[in-house]
């Protein structure tokens, strides 16, 4: 079930497949670039994060659907446990503390799953494999438990609390001991199998019809209704611009103060891109690690690391909440000081000092 909800909130999430947004699939990569030990490969795949984002909340659909309904259910249990691994190296990399990363404990838990399967007991793949025996007057192979008290009472071999069939050795209250040895494995039927391959897959084929239809539904409301990421997107501010007398070229360079002078540390872009109780993304001239500015109401502007300590997604200014918001696991922040009002996270953002110079340009120094 937990399958099912995480991909079909996904596409009810009109922000999640946007590029621009910290809450989407793009942002969450490049988060988890930085310290995943796939880091090469992620590197690229952030050209078509909107595809892996599609892949994954299918995937995790198909996952949900197939565990739910026992229909596939070692394929299904593999999936769930290859997608679980590949967000433990990913997202949940860098968890502090370590055991707030659920996605390990998901992995081991598929893991049962896939090497026993569904056991044939109230799944689509036990039922379909009955049904196909019974047509062809075979045996079904569902366990069947069967109290030993009523063992003792039909058994022409059990006298006095022993078998008889094994030389008087002892009786116990469990599976038969000479049963089992003198059962021999049903035989494998190639028609019965091909039957039930083809009913499995058509039973699949109406499943996936069904998930489909329900992304579908799920990607339409959630479109209608506005849903929006737990944080407001936010301006991007340009790079700093100096003018050549020809034309306007970027630079790396700080611009200059009208009266020669300019605050210390590196101009991140104009003051009038950031207006009261909004806040836009940078980048930290130092680090490279994306950062968000925030003009405050009482009209002081901050400016932090926006990785998430936790595990490093990038964080976002919800203007409405007035707090910084994870879209990955829910921690939030005071944008007055950047400490953890909620978790997981554990630590706060890492600040910068900012500075409005006096020609209009932000400045920031760690």
């Amino acid at each position: 079930m937990t399958f099912c909800v995480a991909g079909l909130q996904k596409f009810a999430d009109p922000t999640f497949f946007d590029r621009s947004n910290p809450a989407g699939i793009y942002a969450q990569m490049v988060g988890a670039e930085r310290s995943s030990p796939l880091h090469p490969l992620l590197g690229h795949l952030l050209a078509v994060s909107t595809l892996v984002g599609v892949l994954i909340a299918l995937g995790e659909l198909a996952v949900g659907i197939g565990t739910l309904l026992g229909l596939f259910s070692r394929i299904a249990a593999a999936g769930g446990a290859l997608i679980s691994l590949s967000l433990f190296l990913t997202v949940s990399w860098s968890a502090s503390p370590y055991y707030t990363g659920a996605d390990i404990a998901f992995f081991f838990a598929w893991l049962p799953l896939v090497l026993a399967g569904a056991g044939g007991v109230w799944s689509l793949d036990g039922v379909i494999r009955n049904r196909t025996r019974a047509e062809r007057d075979r045996p079904s192979l569902t366990p069947v438990v069967v109290p030993f008290g009523l063992v003792q009472r039909i058994c022409g071999n059990y006298e006095a609390g022993r078998c008889a069939a094994r030389r008087g050795a002892p009786c116990s209250p469990g599976p038969c001991p000479f049963l089992h040895q003198n059962s021999s494995p049903p035989s494998v039927d190639g028609e019965l199998t091909r039957r039930q391959l083809v009913r499995s897959s058509a039973a699949a084929l109406g499943a996936a019809m069904a998930g489909m239809i329900a992304a579908g539904a799920a990607a339409g409301i959630g479109r209608v209704l506005g849903r929006a990421a737990p944080s407001t997107p936010g301006a991007t501010l340009p790079p700093v611009t100096r003018s050549t007398g020809r034309s306007a070229t970027t630079t790396s360079t700080t611009p200059r103060d009208a009266g020669g002078t300019t605050p210390p540390g590196s101009a991140i872009g104009p003051a009038t891109e950031v207006p009261l109780g909004s806040w836009a993304a940078f980048t930290d001239p130092t680090s490279g690690d994306p950062s968000l500015v925030i003009h405050l109401s009482d009209g002081r502007f901050v400016a932090y690391d926006a990785v998430c300590p936790h595990a490093g997604c990038t964080v976002g200014y919800s203007p409405s909440e007035r707090l910084i918001v994870c879209p990955c696991h829910g921690s939030e922040f005071d944008p007055s000081s950047g400490a953890v009002v909620q978790g997981p996270a554990t630590r706060g953002l890492r600040r910068f000092q900012v500075t409005e110079g006096t020609n209009g340009q932000l400045y920031v120094e760690e």
